[in-house]
């Protein structure tokens, strides 16, 4: 199954500044929840796992990430990364495009397009249920980056403390729980406009 995935995300730093940490490849990961990288291979290539809670079990995915070019002068990145659960049942793969933007007020924009391709179990939760998830995961990134770049501009100390904090599981149930209830709070949103009665 495939995905694409385009988001823009508003940050309160420099352009110059967010472009440092996009360049931290570990940095990055340790924005996604559940992320890390374990070895840096060399400049380019890296490996990681995310880990996963689903209740009480827990899954751990490994894999590469690779930085196939960058622009520093247009601020511009291409990773691609692959990954396989270590019980062999689901596999992952992605092809990311970022930049950072500059806007009006000395702050930027990061803005990321990418194609997830997802195999095995993983693949059977369906496009619509992926779509959500990623969606949750990726606001997720979205604040954690945000916060990162804006402590990096400024605080030394905020962004040293931020550098070293360590991956979390991410809680599958907690997402969905999360759009369970983004769900109903749109559906009783609707009925009182409309004076529906429930």
């Amino acid at each position: 199954m495939q995905t694409k995935l385009e988001k823009v995300f508003p940050i309160n730093a420099s352009a110059d500044a967010t472009w440092r940490l996009l360049e931290d490849i570990k940095g990055v990961a340790a924005c996604m929840p559940g992320a890390e990288i374990t070895e840096q291979v060399d400049a380019s290539h890296y490996k990681g796992q995310i880990r996963l809670k689903i209740g009480p079990a827990s899954a751990a995915f490994a894999g590469t990430v690779d930085v196939t070019w960058k622009d520093a002068a247009q601020r511009k990145i291409h990773l691609t990364g692959k990954g396989m659960d270590t019980k062999g049942g689901s596999a992952a793969s992605m092809d990311l495009a970022a930049e950072v933007r500059a806007v009006d007020g000395g702050r930027c924009e990061l803005v990321g397009n990418a194609e997830v391709t997802l195999s095995g179990k993983l693949a059977s939760f369906g496009g619509r249920m992926i779509n959500q998830v990623s969606d949750q995961i990726l606001k997720q990134f979205g604040e954690n980056f945000a916060n990162r770049a804006h402590a990096a501009s400024g605080d030394s100390k905020q962004a040293s403390t931020l550098a070293s904090a360590p991956a979390r599981e991410l809680n599958v149930l907690a997402l969905l729980w999360n759009i369970a209830a983004d769900f109903f709070r749109k559906l009783f949103a609707r009925r009182e406009k409309s004076g529906t009665p429930n």
